[in-house]
């Protein structure tokens, strides 16, 4: 059996060590197993056979824009379409939410550009959204680039 459900409080130290291993060849930006836990509610995984295979979360900021964020698939799971699924799973959450728009700063942009992101400018974004940021060790040099996702042109 395969699917996509919502992360439980016991799956935190998994979650954590998949975007660990990840943050270590500076694919994904680290995040500390305190920060999963206390987010575990925005967090999706997709399981195969009782085993976490992927995750993903939706972490909202504000009445109308969602962030995609921690989007990994273990590496034996890759090319299955799982990321996708799991993205798709966030924006159907993000509609049910009411959020007009979703957005994700990515090393890949043709991935989410595939699923109907548009590469936009990070101006377009509030102040806020740049809060994690600051504390990030790319700060001065960040190559990620942010898409958007505007949920009102999604049928």
């Amino acid at each position: 059996m395969a699917g996509i459900r919502k992360a439980k409080v016991q799956d935190a130290d998994f979650i954590f060590k998949i975007l660990q291993s990840y943050a270590i060849k500076g694919i994904l930006l680290p995040r500390s197993l305190n920060n999963i836990y206390e987010n575990i509610r925005d967090f999706f995984v997709y399981e195969i056979d009782g085993e976490i295979a992927g995750v993903c979360s939706l972490h909202v900021f504000w009445e109308d824009l969602a962030e995609i964020k921690s989007l990994a698939v273990l590496e034996k799971y890759q090319n299955q379409g799982i990321g996708k699924e799991l993205v798709k799973r966030c924006i159907e959450d993000g509609k049910t939410l009411g959020i007009k728009k979703i957005f994700a700063l990515t090393y890949v942009p043709k991935f989410f550009e595939n699923l109907g992101f548009k590469i936009v400018d990070k101006s377009e974004f509030p102040q806020k959204v740049w809060t994690e940021c600051i504390h990030c060790v790319k700060f001065n040099e960040c190559s990620e680039i942010p898409v958007l996702l505007n949920l009102e042109d999604v049928k």
